[in-house]
């Protein structure tokens, strides 16, 4: 059940305790794809999954709205680029979950389209689970995809699920631009240690990876290994004593 389109009664209706929490951000991917790529591609997997599991297990899912800014200021020179601190992120997402707790919906995964969110989002699932009234844990999707050798940014892996779910956001007459002034990898590396902070530091055009390498196939099949990723934990949750142990 999507939040976002159901009416209160629809709500009231839900016999679940499972619910997914999409999380994104609004920042730079290259010339070609577009700022919100990481909201749109975490809401999907999110559907995709609710859908999937509604459909196997005959148990409902609910899908809250995807929060669009997260921590981003890395791509602070790109325009149009919004980032919140580390802080707010939690204190928002938190105050999220215990919103959906308080309806029942009290079993949640946190669906992440953006690796700079992945940090604070782990921190404040344990902070959730050990304190508040809700169990939460984070589903990173190209994390459970086991795609990240690959992933880039703007590059072969999102701009290829992209062209499966919006290939009308994708600027194909642009991906030359990208590649021409894309990087080949994130970051500068010397001894094991990055020394760069910002993106803008190691590519022109915003992109990691090429582009152009990947097809809307190619999108397909990374949407469905993160939807059976999904679908498994879900299950798993839905089965798992959630209780915390008590101290000794």
């Amino acid at each position: 059940m999507d939040l976002t389109e159901a009416t209160w009664t629809d709500a009231d209706a839900a016999e679940t305790d499972l619910a997914l929490l999409p999380v994104g951000s609004t920042e730079q991917h290259g010339p070609h794809a577009p700022l919100g790529t990481d909201r749109l591609t975490a809401r999907a997997v999110a559907a995709a999954g609710a859908e999937r599991y509604e459909e196997t297990r005959d148990t409902e899912v609910v899908v809250a709205p995807t929060i669009p800014v997260g921590i981003a200021e890395e791509h602070r020179q790109f325009a149009g680029t919004l980032w919140v601190t580390p802080d707010t992120l939690r204190e928002y997402v938190r105050e999220t979950v215990a919103s959906l707790a308080s309806h029942g919906w009290d079993r949640v995964v946190l669906v992440n389209g953006h690796g700079g969110n992945v940090g604070a989002l782990r921190e404040v699932c344990g902070t959730i689970t050990r304190h508040d009234a809700a169990y939460a844990v984070l589903f990173t999707w190209f994390e459970a995809a086991a795609i990240l050798s690959e992933m880039g940014h703007g590059g072969p892996i999102e701009t290829a699920l992209l062209r499966a779910i919006h290939p009308d956001l994708v600027r194909e007459d642009r991906i030359k631009e990208a590649q021409d002034g894309a990087s080949e990898t994130w970051g500068e590396w010397v001894s094991g240690t990055n020394l760069a902070f910002d993106a803008a530091e190691f590519t022109d055009s915003g992109a990691v990876g090429d582009p152009g390498e990947e097809s809307a196939e190619r999108g397909e099949e990374l949407l469905e290994d993160a939807t059976t990723a999904l679908v498994t934990l879900l299950e798993a949750i839905e089965e798992r004593d959630v209780s915390r142990p008590a101290r000794k």
